[in-house]
C-alpha cells in the first residue's frame, strides 16, 4: 500500500467512530416540534383521561383562543365550581368546553378535580326536575329543582347521582344533569 493510501485508510478507521458519535449527539440537540395535532397527546399533560369533567377553582378564570399567556383573552368566567368538559391538554393548558358549547383554554391550575353539575332541562318541556331521598322514583321527593341549578356530585352509580346544593341534598337521575357522563360511576 502506498503511503498516502494506507495514511488515508488509517484516519477513515479513527474518524468513522468519531462522525457517528458527533451524529448521535447532534439528533439528540435537534428540538422536538410540536403540531396542532399535539394538543390533544396525552403524554403532553395530565395522562387523565380525555375527555373528562372538572371544575372551575376560582371566581376569575381566563378562557384563552390557545394554549399561553400570549393569547388574547376570550372571556372570564366569574364564578367558581362550573362544571366545565376537558376536551384536550396542551402542556400545563387545558381546552374547556361549557355547557353552552363554548370552548377556549384555560391554565391548569384554574381548574378543580371536584365533580359539579348542573340541572339540565327536560328535552321534552321546561319542567322542575325531581330530587329523591334514595336512588328510586319510588323514594320520597326531597325537591323540585329548576334547570340550570348548580350541585355538588357526591356519587353516582351510572343511572343516578346524589347532588347536594344549597338548600337541597338528594338523589337525581344521572341523565338530567350537565357534568356526568351517561352510565358514569363517581365516587
Amino acid at each position: 500500500m502506498r503511503p498516502v493510501m494506507m495514511f488515508a485508510h488509517l484516519m477513515s478507521g479513527l474518524l468513522r467512530p468519531l462522525v457517528a458519535a458527533q451524529m448521535v449527539v447532534q439528533l439528540a440537540a435537534v428540538p422536538v416540534c410540536r403540531t396542532a395535532g399535539a394538543a390533544n397527546d396525552q403524554s403532553e399533560g395530565s395522562g387523565l383521561p380525555l375527555p373528562r369533567f372538572a371544575s372551575l377553582k376560582s371566581d376569575h378564570v381566563n378562557v384563552r383562543g390557545g394554549p399561553n399567556k400570549d393569547q388574547d383573552v376570550a372571556w372570564v368566567y366569574t364564578r367558581p365550581a362550573l362544571p366545565v368538559e376537558i376536551t384536550a391538554e396542551y402542556e400545563n393548558w387545558r381546552r374547556i368546553r361549557d355547557r353552552d358549547g363554548s370552548e377556549g383554554w384555560v391554565y391548569h391550575t384554574l381548574l378543580s378535580g371536584k365533580r359539579t353539575a348542573y340541572v339540565a332541562s327536560p328535552k321534552t318541556r321546561p319542567d322542575l326536575v325531581p330530587l329523591y331521598e334514595s336512588a328510586d322514583r319510588m323514594s320520597p321527593l326531597r325537591a323540585m329543582l329548576e334547570p340550570g341549578v348548580l350541585g355538588a356530585v357526591k356519587r353516582c352509580n351510572g343511572q343516578w347521582c346524589r347532588l347536594a346544593g344549597n338548600g337541597f341534598d338528594g338523589w337525581i337521575e344521572q341523565g338530567r344533569l350537565w357534568g356526568v357522563y351517561p352510565n358514569e360511576k363517581v365516587e
